[in-house]
Order: structure tokens, then sequence, then C-alpha cells
């Protein structure tokens, strides 16, 4: 079933917020955090530096009417600078990966692609910042 969540940007500061706002709406994460230390090898990575290894990849929260807000730790080693405008994301998980080209060629048009759509280990992924500044994250999860 196709849903909306809202994906959260911060500067090594993920676990620390996310534990905050799960006192704040005393809910429970839908999975436990999953950290960089956590993700399998991908061909062509640069390796981390030791002290980002504990940065958050992933994180989920449900807060109020079944949105979910999700986050993570973007990695200065890798040139990522939190800034007002990259700190938020509409995140988009359509039924299909048809459905996600959809909609992933309809919000770039007349903006950027930041990550084109591509399979990822988790899914068929992809980024892009529409015309009028806002980002949208795509995201058809893997069969289970």
């Amino acid at each position: 079933m196709a849903k909306v969540s809202i994906y959260l940007n911060f500067q090594c500061k993920t676990e620390e917020a996310f534990n905050y706002y799960r006192s704040v709406f005393n809910t429970e994460f839908s999975a436990p955090i999953m950290y960089i230390r956590d993700l399998p090898a991908q061909p062509g990575s640069p390796s981390l530096p030791e002290n980002e290894m504990n940065a958050v990849m992933h994180v989920a929260l449900p807060i109020l009417a079944g949105v979910e807000i999700m986050g993570t730790d973007m990695l200065e080693s890798m040139g990522h600078k939190v800034v007002v405008g990259n700190n938020t994301t509409i995140n988009l998980e359509p039924d299909s990966r048809e459905e996600a080209d959809r909609l992933f060629n309809a919000l770039s048009a007349g903006g950027s692609d930041m990550a084109a759509m591509r399979q990822e280990f988790w899914g068929y992924w992809g980024c892009c910042l529409d015309r009028f500044g806002i980002r949208w994250m795509f995201n058809v999860p893997n069969p289970r």
C-alpha cells in the first residue's frame, strides 16, 4: 500500500533527535535504528572514517494520524552539510516502480534530479528537487 512520510536530515544528531521525538509522541521506532556500520559493503563505495560508523543510516517513528517521520545523519566525509532546505524531504512510497518513475519524472521536470531512480539494496530509490525548491524522495521497497 502506498504511503507518505517526512524524511529529516541531521548533522550527527539523528539518534538524539529521534529519542526526543519518541518521548514527545509516546511511540516506538518502527524497526531498530540502522547505523552506517550495519550497511552491507557496496562495490565502489568509499570507506568512511571510524567516527562516522556510528552515524544513523535510517530510523523511522510513527507520530500522528498514520504519519511517520524518518531520519538519517548527513556525513561530513562525503561533503554533506545540513542547511535549511536539505534538512526535510517528502518521502513517497508508491506501489510500483512505474509509478515511482512517473512521479520522479513529473516532479523533477524543471527542477533537478539529485539522484536518478536506481536499484539500491533496500529497494528502488531516487531523489529530486522540484522547480519550486521542494525535495522529494521515492522508495519502492524490495518485496519481502
